[in-house]
């Protein structure tokens, strides 16, 4: 697990750094980041439910960017707030909400109840993984841990817009996202357990 936290550090910092050298000579805040961060994010829930999935695709993808960049700038501008990690870890539920909304809505259209019905489930266990980092946060534990956090969700749900045409490609993403979130839940409870069983 260690293993994945560092390469997902090191390839966040790769594509965040220079950007985050840019920003730092001008008057943006991490915290304006992060906002625009969301509206992205919802104008690409609103292609999708829109039915422009492959255009969706590429702003899902501009719009993980935004997630990585704010804590980036926020890190080499000495700008590091309780207040900023709070409203990072809000409106990034709030984006992937609007998201998968967006798919819900899309499906809902072509009346694919079993389309609905994934991307809700995908909701829920994408929501459980990060509630459970926030909540062990909150008790001065660190959980990072487990196969599939934030940035692989973006990334197979991308994949999954870009090939939407293809017959039920978007249906196995939503799948996988669903699946594999909810074993990153259950990796961050047994984590969480065998940090707390002894106190």
């Amino acid at each position: 697990m260690i293993g994945l936290q560092n390469i997902r550090r090191t390839l966040g910092r790769y594509f965040t750094d220079p950007i985050a050298r840019l920003l730092e000579k001008t008057h943006v805040t991490p915290n304006t980041i992060t906002c625009l961060g969301l509206l992205v994010t919802i104008a690409a829930a609103v292609l999708i439910a829109l039915g422009h999935r492959f255009a969706a695709g590429f702003v899902v993808l501009f719009a993980g960017l935004f997630d990585m960049l704010d804590g980036a700038l926020a890190r080499r501008t000495n700008r590091v707030t309780r207040f900023g990690g709070v409203l990072d870890s809000t409106l990034d539920r709030a984006s992937e909400a609007a998201v998968f909304i967006g798919i819900a809505v899309w499906y809902a259209n072509q009346q694919s109840i079993w389309g609905v019905a994934v991307s809700g489930v995908a909701l829920v266990t994408s929501q459980l993984v990060s509630y459970i980092r926030a909540r062990t946060e909150a008790i001065n534990i660190n959980c990072e841990v487990g196969v599939f956090t934030r940035p692989e969700r973006v990334i197979i749900l991308s994949i999954g817009l870009l090939l939407s045409r293809f017959n039920n490609v978007l249906l196995i993403a939503l799948v996988v996202i669903a699946v594999l979130s909810f074993v990153t839940a259950v990796q961050r409870l047994v984590f969480v357990w065998q940090k707390t069983k002894s106190s």
